[in-house]
């Protein structure tokens, strides 16, 4: 991250939303206005802003390198039970601590003491509130079960309909152009799932089921994406990445470079799809 914004600083901006619970920076990388080769690339870079966090848990990504290589949580200390860490996509304030999550410190799925506990957690929401009018998509990256999920996860209940509205979606601060118009709130999030799911198996034929996280992967309560949506993000979409059980979280190291080629494949979709639905 460094390196990308130091050595292509016209294109990517790195800045911090906030401290983890050890201190850590939680860096972001913001993608400027560019052109590329690829036109639909160059459609999406000059139209929108991407804000890219790659390590959200910081601090438990670096304790998985030196103690635990399977460590789930993030490192705050519970004094009462000397267990560390909250299950960082169970402590969101959306249906907080309900079905699928955990009251007690030392289980894998614990919610926390209370809604945004973890600072990484409210450092986050905190930059996604503060920009939740130009925001239009949140997308968030798990392992595994080769799945591209949508709300909801803390209840088993479809998506409502909206009525289309009048929104605006902001180009760019370098640029600061405006659309005007209709921007249809009906949540199209099957449709972009369907076709998403498709253009990552066209890369190298993986096949990822869609739908509701709720009835395709299991009831959670208090997660990001619920809480994006909740919020007025319409498209959220959360990835549970290769595999489905034969390596599970220790997928081998040559098939995480065709994870990411695929997985780009879907998320450029979405975006494109995205961008056809602000007239």
């Amino acid at each position: 991250m460094h390196y990308l914004n130091r050595t292509y600083s016209d294109l990517v901006q790195m800045f911090s939303v906030g401290k983890s619970y050890e201190g850590r920076p939680l860096y972001v990388l913001k993608a400027l206005q560019t052109y590329q080769t690829d036109p639909d690339m160059r459609k999406m870079l000059t139209q929108l802003y991407f804000y890219i966090m790659p390590v959200f848990n910081v601090d438990g990504y670096h304790f998985s390198w030196t103690n635990d290589r399977f460590w789930r949580k993030t490192r705050s200390k519970n004094m009462r039970f000397h267990c560390h860490g909250v299950d960082a996509n169970r402590n969101w304030k959306v249906k907080w601590c309900d079905e699928g999550a955990s009251l007690h410190p030392c289980d894998d799925t614990y919610c926390g003491p209370f809604p945004e506990s973890e600072p990484e957690v409210k450092a986050v929401a905190h930059f996604l509130r503060k920009h939740r009018k130009q925001i239009k998509a949140y997308l968030s990256f798990h392992a595994y079960a080769q799945m591209l999920l949508y709300p909801y996860s803390y209840k088993y209940a479809t998506i409502p309909n909206f009525n289309c509205v009048v929104s605006t979606l902001k180009l760019g601060e370098c640029a600061p152009l405006y659309i005007f118009g209709t921007f249809c709130l009906e949540r199209r999030l099957e449709s972009a799932a369907y076709n998403a799911v498709n253009a990552l198996q066209s890369a190298y034929g993986v096949r990822y089921r869609y739908g509701p996280a709720s009835s395709t992967l299991y009831v959670s309560s208090g997660s990001s994406m619920d809480w994006a949506y909740k919020n007025g993000i319409p498209y959220a979409f959360a990835f549970e990445l290769r595999d489905t059980g034969h390596f599970g979280f220790l997928l081998p190291e040559m098939l995480i470079k065709p994870t990411c080629t695929e997985t780009m494949l879907a998320v450029k979709n979405i975006t494109l799809h995205l961008l056809k639905k602000c007239h």
